[in-house]
């Protein structure tokens, strides 16, 4: 209890709020299964709360991070768990129905082959001998021999290398023990393991031939009696010992995808330098998730920013905001930011803020307007504009604001950038001040020089007024 209470402390600057997205079922020979909709921490569809158990395999780390609260040069209380002891907790917390999967991270003890094959000889024990069919969320350690993650991989159902830090200069600055090549290179053999075995499946367009040829990469199944005892020769040269009977094509490898983390904050890197990073690694990387963490100085360490005033959690709901633009809106990094605006607006999203700075092609019209036109409206999401084109097959393009009402479109918000039928639901002029100070709240409330029977130009949204940067204050509290 002592260690689980030191290495659950420890994690916790691991961000892990993801769906798990894998569908399992036990199929009656072992205990546990997955669904997709479960997470961390949060609800299923069906109002049940999904736990993970969230902690590291050691504390102890060869590594000497500045913003890491596990670093060598910190006096803190050290422990590790053996794989014994974690996947026996695992599966009494699961019995016991505190849990509902694992999330194993570590600190990198004597080696990064070390440290990675004792994580895997906990999944080896989880999914061989104690038969757990349950979600395995686990990070690969960058360094770690390939043979070892790839092992991992197959028993894991998600895996994560982070990044920390976006750049390279920064993460040279404050992660020296650390590089973009050992942690890219995991990160590129993840994926490109992963769409052999989607090949294989059927998921993604391949030949017979190619289908063949994927055949030897494919993972096993433990069958009753198989040996599963792992090998306890620590080096990573030394092949892993395998379950005596073994079907082929049976597993997937990382069937939930791969994800990252980086810590915002810590260094001078911008928003938009992040968001066109996270960009790269959707585009090249497949990942799933792009996990945004603000930092926090944990070790008070002077060459960090200081947040005694608290983490920049306003900045972090932004760039997520951002990236759900990016996965799910199609749009691209420079189309939400830019060199010259390299920081998110902190007053309005960012589909407001492409919204405002974008009027030349605002308002659309609802009846007309293409899918991807329509993605750019605030107020309107993926699934609302999906009905829109779904109606407008059946309605022969009639649809009024009391039907866009009805499919869940936000009118608060849209209203300023659509018409139906070519009218607007309100007599405004577009001007980016207006129609700021509304989303706002703002109300008669309009900044010095400004009143709604005004026409303006189109002002900078980043220059703003006394009453708009109060504003600001209100929503950072």
């Amino acid at each position: 209890m002592d260690k689980l209470n030191i290495l659950t402390a420890a994690a916790k600057y691991d961000v892990a709020c993801t769906s798990s997205g894998v569908e399992r079922t036990g199929g009656g020979s072992g205990m546990g299964s997955t669904i997709s909709p479960g997470v961390c921490h949060s609800f299923s569809g069906d109002g049940r709360c999904i736990s993970l158990l969230k902690v590291l395999y050691t504390n102890e780390c060869i590594f000497d991070c500045k913003y890491c609260i596990n670093r060598r040069s910190n006096d803190v209380r050290r422990t590790s768990f053996t794989p014994e002891e974690l996947a026996e907790l695992t599966i009494s917390f699961y019995r016991r129905n505190y849990i509902e999967g694992l999330f194993l991270s570590s600190g990198i003890t004597r080696s990064p082959d070390t440290t990675m094959e004792q994580i895997y000889r906990v999944l080896l024990l989880l999914r061989g001998t104690y038969r757990f069919h349950g979600y395995i969320h686990v990070k690969a350690i960058p360094g770690a021999d390939q043979e070892i993650i790839t092992r991992t991989g197959w028993l894991a159902d998600r895996m994560s290398v982070n990044m920390e830090l976006p750049t390279a200069e920064s993460l040279h600055k404050l992660a020296p023990h650390k590089n973009r090549t050992n942690i890219l290179t995991p990160m590129r053999n993840i994926q490109t393991l992963r769409d052999s075995d989607r090949e294989f499946h059927g998921e993604l367009l391949t030949d017979s031939a190619t289908r063949e040829m994927l055949s030897d990469n494919l993972p096993v199944k433990w069958e009753k009696g198989a040996a599963t005892t792992p090998s306890n020769d620590l080096s990573c040269k030394n092949k892993f010992s395998k379950p005596a009977v073994m079907k082929p094509g049976t597993r997937r490898f990382v069937p939930a995808g791969q994800s990252t983390q980086f810590i915002i904050g810590a260094s001078d890197d911008t928003d938009y330098q992040i968001i066109k990073v996270s960009e790269a690694l959707y585009e090249r990387f497949d990942l799933k998730r792009v996990f945004y963490s603000a930092f926090m100085n944990v070790n008070l360490d002077s060459e960090l920013p200081d947040t005694s005033k608290g983490p920049e959690l306003l900045r972090e709901h932004r760039l997520y905001q951002a990236d759900w633009l990016l996965r799910y809106y199609q749009f691209k990094a420079d189309e939400i930011l830019s060199p010259d605006y390299p920081s998110l607006n902190t007053l309005v999203d960012p589909k407001c803020s492409y919204a405002l700075n974008h009027l030349e092609i605002f308002p659309v019209e609802i009846t007309t307007a293409s899918y991807h036109t329509l993605l750019r409206v605030p107020g309107i999401g993926v699934t609302s504009a999906k009905r829109i084109l779904a109606v407008r097959k059946h309605s022969a393009g009639l649809l009024t604001f009391n039907d866009l009402k009805k499919m869940g479109i936000v009118l608060k918000r849209a209203q300023y950038f659509i018409t139906c039928g070519g009218k607007s639901l309100v007599p405004i002029k577009i001007t980016q001040s207006f129609i700021l100070a509304n989303l706002l709240g703002l109300k008669d409330n309009l900044p010095k020089g400004m009143s709604k029977d005004q026409t303006y130009e189109q002002l900078s949204l980043f220059d703003v007024s006394d009453i708009v940067e109060k504003k600001i204050e209100q929503i950072s509290c």
